[in-house]
């Protein structure tokens, strides 16, 4: 079984990428930011400990975690956000690996991770390749005022706060460029997955 780690910019049109792989290539897909939701589920790996951490006041009547207020913390505290991802992190690799370990055992022949943090929590250590979905940062503006209508204000935060394209160049094996038609994507990607 290949073990692939994608990662790219936000608006890079990565889920797009992931749903054509998993259709087109029967490929088991797992996503860090949905396995996060998981992992912080009442009863899960890190529930109580981001319940030790933030205090009662983060649990809803239902039992889950109040995650738009863990958001509005931790936007507010670098020390907070810290803690938590030292929390989740850990967490989501460990779930990741047993996944694999299960997929391997039911011979997918293709298992795809998909981390906006591959590269900082060294999923390369569980991946044989990790690709990086490149996007001319224009196109990824525009993706993101028409998909999910944010300003340019917050784009510019966004990308801001994530590694620059270099970082990823660097740390990836393979760069699939997705800033045109998405036909020239899927002919990237079939190129890479045929071999």
């Amino acid at each position: 079984m290949k073990v692939i780690g994608v990662t790219g910019g936000v608006g890079a049109g990565k889920s797009e990428v992931l749903g054509y792989i998993a259709e087109h290539w029967n490929a088991t897909v797992v996503e860090a930011d949905e396995v996060g939701y998981l992992v912080m589920r009442p009863g899960k790996a890190c529930y109580s400990a981001i319940v030790d951490l933030f205090g009662t006041e983060i649990v809803k009547e239902d039992q889950t975690l109040d995650r738009e207020l863990i958001a509005k913390i931790v936007f507010e505290n670098k020390e907070m956000l810290a803690k938590m991802n030292g929390i989740v992190h850990p967490a989501v690799k460990e779930y990741i690996k047993k996944a694999i370990k299960r997929e391997e055992e039911n011979e997918t022949n293709i298992f795809i991770v998909e981390a906006a943090l591959l590269i900082e929590d060294k999923y390369d250590e569980i991946c044989d390749e990790l690709w990086y979905i490149y996007t001319d940062e224009a196109v990824r503006r525009e993706r993101l005022k028409s998909s999910r209508h944010y300003t340019d204000e917050k784009i510019t935060r966004m990308i801001a706060s994530q590694p620059i394209e270099e970082v990823f160049r660097k740390a990836c094996t393979v760069v699939i460029d997705n800033s045109g038609d998405f036909e020239a994507t899927k002919r990237q990607i079939g190129d890479r997955l045929n071999k």
